[in-house]
């Protein structure tokens, strides 16, 4: 690994989960279980970071008062040698720059920053809007080209331009093109992340270093698994831990992330499924077939347990 790629995952850690964020039944943020739920996904074995305000934290309907205290609170609970990435992506570059300012001043250790969505602006205007967010933080970034949310993608040539900034180091890859990361990671320094569970073990092997996951709130001990069996060539250890992991993968994407998520964990006994509008629960049929998902990758103890805790 060169020096640019060890940076990075200095930066930001190689196994990331993008953290939900927990609400009690009254629809508040429960900051009590943001920190539970911090700790225990950065427990020894399991993540390196975790990604608060994003879109698995439901970041479109909290207030910026709110992402503030949630990165306090995740900064509060991880231990020493994990990070804590505030996700501060807006529609507008001002709003981007105040929340970077705010997560810089409570402690984040990174930025995730994605594309500014529904205006579509041109590569130009990407590249415009990236670098004046850089230019008024410290913190080192992780872009996030996700298209199929925010109506454009992130060219290679754009991705050149923007890895000349010292502080643009990353990328959350979630486009589903392997050929256009394939060209990114040839060309720059950036350090790949799989955005996309079902694309961890291909991006690996086109240079990926890690992941920022959704699964990883439950399988992060088996990512940790298969990023150790990718680094050591254990290439029959690392397809077959990827065949396993299939079901989770498809499972907590069925809806969104962050309901079904919180499905999966209050299965689990580990915090309420409560989701802000426009999210909702997910309904019986769901939420059943999500616990068989689980079920098969070899989770269904924990349920058991959890169901006799209730």
């Amino acid at each position: 690994m060169n020096e640019q790629l060890k940076y990075a995952t200095e930066s930001f850690g190689r196994v990331i989960t993008a953290m939900i964020t927990h609400f009690d039944s009254t629809g508040q943020v429960d900051l009590v279980a943001v920190r539970h739920l911090a700790a225990q996904l950065t427990a020894p074995g399991f993540n390196d970071a975790v990604v608060v305000n994003g879109t698995t934290g439901e970041s479109i309907s909290t207030t910026e008062a709110e992402k503030l205290a949630i990165i306090t609170a995740a900064k509060e609970a991880v231990p020493g040698t994990a990070r804590v990435i505030a996700g501060v992506g807006a529609a507008d570059t001002a709003s981007s720059i105040r929340m970077a300012n705010d997560a810089e001043r409570a402690g984040a250790d990174g930025l995730l920053v994605v594309a500014p969505y529904y205006s579509r602006p041109t590569q130009q205007g990407l590249i415009k809007h990236f670098e004046s967010i850089a230019e008024r933080t410290e913190l080192p970034i992780m872009l996030y080209d996700i298209p199929g949310r925010t109506g454009v993608a992130i060219e290679p040539g754009t991705f050149a331009r923007l890895a000349a900034h010292p502080q643009i180091i990353a990328v959350k890859d979630a486009k589903g093109d392997l050929e256009s990361s394939s060209q990114v990671i040839a060309e720059t320094s950036l350090a790949y992340y799989s955005g996309d569970d079902a694309l961890n073990l291909p991006l690996l092997s086109i240079g990926a270093v890690g992941f920022v996951s959704v699964v990883g709130h439950v399988v992060g001990d088996s990512l940790r698994q298969l990023l150790e069996h990718h680094d050591a060539g254990q290439n029959a250890q690392a397809r077959a831990l990827h065949q396993r992991l299939l079901p989770i993968y498809r499972g907590m994407f069925r809806a969104p992330a962050a309901c079904s998520v919180k499905s999966a964990l209050a299965s689990m006994g580990r915090g309420a499924s409560t989701v802000r509008s426009p999210m909702v629960e997910l309904d019986a049929d769901l939420a059943a077939l999500l616990r068989a998902d689980l079920v098969r990758v070899d989770l269904g103890a924990q349920l058991q347990t959890a169901a006799g805790i209730r």
